[in-house]
């Protein structure tokens, strides 16, 4: 095989990697199963979110973070609509990812649904890619029997009881566009 060919299979190979890491994190959220988090996110990973809740570094702290999250939820389905991976060509050990899905839980015994995004880190360690920075923002959280009256507001994130400001479309809320820019023009 050529050094080019190989370099690409190797490219196919570590997409087909980041996709079920990414789908292996929604399997272990919804069955809560904290002891495989090592199997997601490296030792020294960031978990934070679009509206300042969540902000949490290295894997015990991060657990720690997930336990809280799951005292407050009931039963929980993640759903992934895909990942676009962004590799970076002067490290074929560093990803850069955005994944969008939803969720169907019950937060505090209201079945709520959720529209989401992850803007992902992933790097390469000895046992395969792990998420090392993850952002979650939100298109909307809110209780299933209000979806029609949030979605016509900009205050679509009811996930903590207060409506605040959904984290996009960016568009509407004067964000940086830089990040799709850059995965429009790879």
């Amino acid at each position: 095989m050529t050094a080019d060919f190989e370099s690409r299979l190797r490219r196919v190979e570590d997409r087909q990697e980041l996709a079920e890491l990414v789908l292996l994190y929604f399997h272990v959220m919804d069955e809560r199963d904290l002891g495989l988090l090592p199997k997601i996110f490296t030792q020294d990973a960031h978990l934070g979110s679009g509206d300042g809740v969540f902000d949490a570094t290295g894997l015990e702290t991060i657990a720690t973070t997930y336990q809280g999250r799951f005292d407050a939820l009931g039963a929980t389905f993640h759903y992934s609509h895909g990942l676009i991976v962004e590799f970076d060509d002067a490290d074929p050990d560093t990803a850069a990812g955005t994944l969008t899905g939803h969720a169907e839980v019950v937060r505090n015994g209201t079945p709520m649904i959720v529209g989401l995004r992850y803007a992902d880190t992933y790097r390469r360690t000895s046992d395969g890619w792990r998420i090392a920075n993850r952002v979650m923002s939100y298109f909307y959280y809110t209780p299933a029997d209000r979806y029609v009256e949030t979605m016509s507001t900009d205050d679509r994130n009811l996930a903590y009881g207060d409506p605040r400001p959904a984290d996009w479309p960016s568009v509407l809320t004067g964000g940086d566009l830089s990040w799709l820019r850059s995965l429009a023009n790879r």
